[in-house]
């Protein structure tokens, strides 16, 4: 007997190989049976003829940390058969605080009871706070070296001195013994920016001695892309840490070749013994926070400091004069070419772009921002914008290498809800699907078997996920079936919350999230915190 049988679909292993048409019975939340089970009974049997059925999608790389405590059915990710996500990245996490009850940058502005009442300081304590939450998919965390930063020194406009990396150390481990998947930095955002090689490798060692994966946002990816390659190669080689690059595409302002270089610049390091590999985002719009384009003096003490030297035209026009900011296509005036993408006191304006922002309010875009900033008032990091930074060419370049995994940079959220009027990214609602239509069906760039292992079994071996990631019996029954056929993206700038087509059933830990298209009332994601060394 078993509790679901998925009967005459093609079955895909999650490592690559060709399909098969054959049944997968599941019972006890676990994958017991693949091949010939027509004789067998089951408690409901679901006809997967002309489907694909495969492990569930593993989103490798999410800012879901927050949304999911206040809204845990991660309705935008399960809609597109993600059963596994991995938050905490880009050197942001919840935890660890320097207080309970702290206002986090990860709050995405909404308001302090939001997360239900709930407060914690420690890593472990947030892991336990999403564990007692009903959550639509199973979770690891990184812990990001910003928010450790953040514990230790506060607003500081310092990376830290001996004593205080020793600090910051001592939290890494204790969060990575806790239950942290990993250690993640963003080495473009406050406080990373202000972080070299000598403050990371001992964080990235702590990582290393435990056998988890240190994934880094480096430095830079335009101009000196080869440099912000180059630092974090070099932490990884120092530490012995794996290393994930995160997001790896180049942005608007590299040179042509700079794809192909810096693939001659991993390959270099493999030969030399440094675990590197990388992932990709499955289009070329580029989201961030339009914070994160001010110099770093301009951060110094906190938002409301920021906010209050934006009131001052002198800053203003030196923050304008800024010869390296982190978006090139900003310092290009190329607005036409930047939208809005999450904004409080601005709603209306989402998906505008900022040509258009600037000319409504009859200023220069720029200082459109900067007022827009100052309007969001605390919530000033969750204002966000989205620019087509990068190369289209340079995605299918990345995505041909084996290493290549596919990710989203989004956050869970639903249509309805505490989370009803938050974006994340454009692709939010639809990046798997658009992977497997844009890339794999229409471009086919991969095949459909090589490119479920990037979002599946691939993702799960960088974790050290032993018993996720793919269709073997033993392995938990996190599985995602869809119409290969009629699998796409749906979402647009104006319409961002749409649900993409031709998913069909989706079942976490061996329970339908999904059945026939529809979500369930079901929400059996479990908290990850074991990986294999």
């Amino acid at each position: 007997m078993f509790d679901t049988i998925f009967s005459g679909g093609m079955v895909y292993d999650g490592e690559g190989h060709a399909p098969v048409v054959q049944d997968v019975g599941v019972r006890d939340g676990r994958v017991a049976a693949i091949g010939e089970l027509s004789p067998a009974t089951a408690r409901q049997r679901l006809d997967a003829s002309g489907l694909a059925v495969a492990p569930g999608f593993i989103d490798l790389h999410t800012h879901s940390d927050f949304t999911l405590v206040v809204d845990g059915r991660a309705q935008s990710q399960v809609h597109q058969g993600v059963t596994t996500e991995v938050v905490g990245q880009c050197g942001l996490s919840c935890a660890p605080l320097r207080q309970r009850g702290e206002r986090l940058e990860m709050s995405a502005g909404l308001p302090a009871d939001a997360a239900r009442g709930q407060q914690w300081r420690t890593f472990g304590e947030y892991l336990d706070v999403l564990a007692g939450s009903p959550l639509g998919v199973n979770v690891a965390a990184f812990v990001g070296h910003g928010t450790v930063h953040r514990a230790v020194l506060g607003d500081a406009l310092h990376a830290g001195e001996i004593e205080d990396i020793a600090r910051m150390k001592r939290l890494v481990e204790e969060a990575l013994d806790d239950g942290a998947a990993g250690l993640s930095t963003g080495l473009e955002y406050w406080p990373g920016i202000l972080s070299s090689p000598d403050h990371l490798v001992p964080l990235c060692e702590a990582a290393a001695a435990r056998g988890r994966l240190y994934s880094s946002h480096v430095r830079n990816r335009d101009r000196y892309y080869d440099l912000g390659f180059g630092e974090a190669i070099s932490a990884a080689r120092q530490s012995r840490a794996r290393l994930q690059i995160s997001h790896m595409q180049t942005k608007f302002g590299a040179p042509p070749y700079a794809g192909e270089h810096t693939l001659e610049l991993i390959a270099a390091a493999r030969r030399h013994g440094v675990d590197v590999a990388f992932d990709v985002i499955p289009h070329d719009w580029n989201n961030t926070s339009v914070i994160a384009i001010l110099p770093k003096w301009v951060r110094e003490g906190g938002t409301r400091a920021t906010l209050e030297r934006l009131k001052d035209p002198a800053v203003r026009q030196k923050v304008k004069d800024n010869p390296a900011p982190m978006l090139l296509i900003v310092k290009a005036q190329q607005w036409e070419r930047v939208k809005l993408l999450n904004a409080h006191a601005n709603r209306a304006l989402i998906g505008t772009t900022f040509v258009e922002i600037g000319r409504q309010r009859g200023v220069d875009p720029y200082d459109a921002a900067m007022d827009m900033l100052i309007e969001e008032g605390d919530d000033a990091p969750c204002l966000m914008w989205a620019t087509q930074s990068f190369s289209e060419r340079e995605i299918e370049l990345f995505m041909r290498e084996s290493e290549c995994a596919v990710i989203s940079d989004t956050a869970a959220l639903a249509p309805d809800g505490a989370l009803a009027e938050q974006l994340f990214s454009l692709s939010g609602y639809g990046w798997a699907a658009r992977f497997l239509q844009h890339y794999v069906r229409d471009r086919q760039v991969l095949t459909l078997a090589e490119a479920i292992r990037r979002i599946t079994s691939l993702p799960a071996s960088r974790l050290g996920l032993a018993d996720r990631g793919r269709l073997a019996v033993g392995q938990w029954a996190d599985v995602t079936v869809f119409n290969p056929e009629q699998i796409e993206s749906r979402f647009s700038a104006s319409q961002p919350r749409v649900y993409p087509g031709g998913i069909v059933h989706v079942m976490v830990n061996g329970e339908l999230a999904m059945h026939d298209g529809r979500r369930t009332e079901r929400h059996a994601g479990r908290v990850l915190r074991d990986f294999a060394r």
